[in-house]
């Protein structure tokens, strides 16, 4: 059977990867800092019995992940100390 993005991601994953690149928190810190908070979303999901949605937010975790990799997304913004 042949899954829709929608029931992979949980939403339409290209409108999902505008919204982080407008978020505060992908323009002070880049991706990482955004696909840390989405495993930390998808462990809170996993012990509240939210397995479907512990899927999809790995899922979106992922697809920044390849992006990052790609190099179409920035991993990292900052100076480090």
């Amino acid at each position: 059977m042949l899954m829709k993005k929608t029931d992979i991601y949980g939403c339409d994953i290209e409108d999902f990867v505008d919204s982080v690149v407008e978020s505060i928190t992908y323009q002070a810190c880049g991706a990482n800092d955004v696909i840390a908070g989405l495993l930390s979303d998808a462990q809170e999901q996993i012990a509240g019995g939210d397995g479907l949605g512990a899927r999809q937010t790995l899922n979106r975790a992922k697809a920044l992940i390849f992006r990052v990799n790609d190099g179409q997304l920035v991993g990292y913004r900052g100076i480090r100390k």
